[in-house]
């Protein structure tokens, strides 16, 4: 029965072994039967912490665009915890998480905003860095990635407007 559960939770998704040992203890099984079940996939490679791992920080930045220190809680949570989360998280840059942070930023910018209404600036800033900061991103780095966006999201309205008309490309 205990093999069964596995097999199934498998099936559905990537587990790690404390989320396949929560799930049986979730139904009854022995503490000791499901340590011998858990240990027998790990030696055939259907259980491995470590791929479960990088697989799942992979994912979750590309999927989610979540900071390291939120992919680590998550980690965590899954029971993935100490260098098997160091190992994992190593394959994350600074460069990853401000690239990833900028396109958050750019796709939650509305359409047309009016950056000259301090208010709304503000609003939008704080909207902004709130969301990064649920992304686990530390306000240093929210409330730069904000501000220069907003600083190319102004700059690209006073380019976008020429004062001696469009340019014209068919004209002889």
């Amino acid at each position: 029965m205990a093999r069964a559960i596995v097999l199934r939770q498998l099936a559905a998704s990537a587990k790690s072994r404390r989320q396949l040992e929560d799930k049986l203890a979730d139904r009854d099984i022995p503490e000791d039967i499901a340590e011998e079940v858990l240990d027998r996939f790990e030696d055939v490679n259907l259980v491995d912490d470590r791929a479960f791992a990088e697989m799942f920080v992979r994912s979750r930045a590309e999927t989610r665009k979540l900071s390291r220190s939120a992919l680590r809680r998550e980690l965590a949570q899954r029971g993935i915890t100490g260098s098997l989360a160091d190992e994992a998280l190593e394959q994350r840059t600074d460069e990853d998480e401000t690239r990833d942070a900028h396109a958050l930023v750019r796709k939650k910018l509305p359409a047309r905003v009016d950056l000259t209404d301090r208010r709304e600036q503000d609003r939008l800033t704080r909207r902004l860095v709130s969301m990064l900061g649920r992304k686990g991103y530390p306000p240093g780095i929210a409330f730069g990635v904000v501000k220069e966006e907003l600083a190319q999201l102004g700059a690209g309205d006073d380019d976008s407007s020429d004062p001696a008309g469009a340019e014209v490309w068919d004209t002889p």
